[in-house]
């Protein structure tokens, strides 16, 4: 449960293509993520991570049961990430874009990556995103959430910033 309401993630799934390329065409979202154009392209993004026994995991943020978000939970240390920073065995990383237009501006991003890290911390030492230092909402959506700058990195498309947000006391599940 959040402030904002019930929120859950589950498993992406085949029919989710069409709503996921339309957030891809979406040009906020396709300034970042550079996915825009037929489905093809989103499948082509998507079908490794369905694979089973892949680094990354598709996810759709279900918020009242709607469809508010889609996420990426991969394992930092198999990413090539792990060139950039020391990543720990259990690292867990996250992307993520808010899709409808309308669910943007409201801080609702911080309020999600929250709960999304606050869950994925009770089983790791540490989350970590890369965002684009020109995504300036998104960075401050990760620093309102718990997140610390830890730098910038060139990735092959993007400058980034690496934020990290490590488990506290609250969050052991161990």
């Amino acid at each position: 449960m959040t402030v904002m309401g019930e929120f859950r993630l589950r498993p992406v799934e085949e029919g989710d293509l069409p709503l996921i390329t339309s957030w891809m065409n979406d040009p906020a979202v396709a300034a970042f993520w550079e996915l825009a154009g037929p489905p093809e392209v989103t499948e082509r993004h998507l079908r490794p991570q369905l694979a089973p026994g892949g680094p990354s995991r598709p996810y759709l943020g279900l918020l009242g049961g709607e469809p508010i978000s889609y996420w990426e939970v991969y394992q930092a240390a198999r990413d090539r990430l792990a060139d950039h920073y020391p990543a720990g065995p259990d690292d867990l990383g996250v992307h993520l874009l808010i899709g409808p237009p309308s669910a943007r501006g409201r801080g609702l991003g911080a309020v999600l990556i929250d709960a999304v890290a606050g869950e994925l911390l009770r089983d790791c030492a540490r989350v970590v995103a890369e965002p684009d230092v020109r995504n300036t909402a998104s960075v401050r959506s990760f620093e309102r959430a718990g997140f610390r700058r830890a730098g910038e990195l060139q990735l092959p498309e993007k400058r980034a910033v690496l934020m990290i947000r490590e488990r506290t006391r609250t969050e052991s599940g161990r």
